[in-house]
């Protein structure tokens, strides 16, 4: 194994969206043996920066699910942008079906409405977490405004009107099933995107060389490392391309059935540092090879 490739939400990151001791002490010991490391995660560079700097983590970014990579030097190594053309389309249709919408672009995030953003975030903790109290989701819902700025705008044709404002991914929420789906099929004939999903309440628009696993394999490459010789782990739908092209897919306890199935390796939850598991695990299978 010469590279491991993780995402960050449900999968490095533990409930408190924290990177464990455990986990940085594994990917530590990876890298001191000559392994590589890189996240791959849906979010926006400096949003996954952030808990890894805490951790004591400086390694490369595939952000935005593979919209645009950085090294670790934050250099930017590749960038696959959204056509213009194809976002108004996804805006149209996801407007239509009343949808909370962000659009992640070179300038940051851009939405419409803070209370709406709000209580969209508030809803979302909710169903992931019944058992905390209203005011401590509130609490947790604010960090976000803290983890990724979002400019509000009142209108999201405005985005529009901007000059040379390049647009990576488009994110919508909705917590009805039935407007996720409609969404998703009036879309998935268009060649232009790829939609994926980090979430049950969620979509996710990107282009279709976008992803993932066609990101993490062009930074395999770039290294001289054969996509055989890559552990990559994960645990929802956006982590999908990368977890099929890696020689070592590994979904995590915590993961969506699906993911599970398609994987040939499972490691334990986020809160029970898997991450560090799987890492552990692949570094002894390699100490008794010597």
């Amino acid at each position: 194994m010469k590279l491991i490739a993780s995402d960050l939400d449900g999968t490095l990151l533990n409930e408190e969206g924290v990177v464990s001791q455990e986990n940085a002490d594994s990917i530590k010991s990876a890298l001191a043996q000559g392994i590589q490391f890189v996240v791959a995660t849906g979010r926006s560079y400096e949003a996954a920066r952030k808990p890894l700097l805490a951790a004591g983590i400086t390694c490369p970014i595939i952000s935005l699910n593979g919209a645009i990579t950085y090294s670790e030097n934050t250099e930017e190594l590749r960038s696959v942008p959204l056509e213009h053309a194809i976002s108004k389309k996804i805006l149209e249709v996801a407007r239509s079906a009343d949808m909370y919408i962000e659009f992640f672009t070179n300038e940051g995030i851009y939405s419409v409405s803070r209370q709406y953003f709000m209580e969209v975030l508030i809803d979302i903790m909710k169903s992931a977490n019944p058992q905390i109290s209203e005011e401590e989701v509130r609490e947790k819902a604010a960090l976000r405004f803290q983890a990724e700025p979002v400019h509000f705008i009142d209108d999201y044709d405005e985005i529009f009107m901007k000059e040379n404002l390049i647009i990576y991914k488009v994110l919508a929420f909705s917590l009805e099933k039935e407007k996720l789906a409609e969404v998703r099929t009036k879309l998935q004939s268009e060649k232009q995107v790829e939609i994926t999903s980090s979430g049950d309440i969620n979509l996710e628009f990107n282009h279709p060389e976008a992803l993932k696993g066609i990101a993490l394999k062009s930074f395999a490459e770039s290294k001289g490392i054969e996509m055989e010789e890559v552990m990559a782990l994960g645990d929802n739908w956006n982590d999908e391309s990368m977890l099929k092209m890696a020689g070592r897919g590994v979904a995590m306890g915590n993961a969506a059935p699906g993911i599970k199935a398609l994987c040939s390796y499972e490691t334990k939850t986020n809160i029970e540092n898997g991450v560090a598991f799987a890492i552990d695990e692949v570094l002894n299978q390699l100490s008794l090879k010597k």
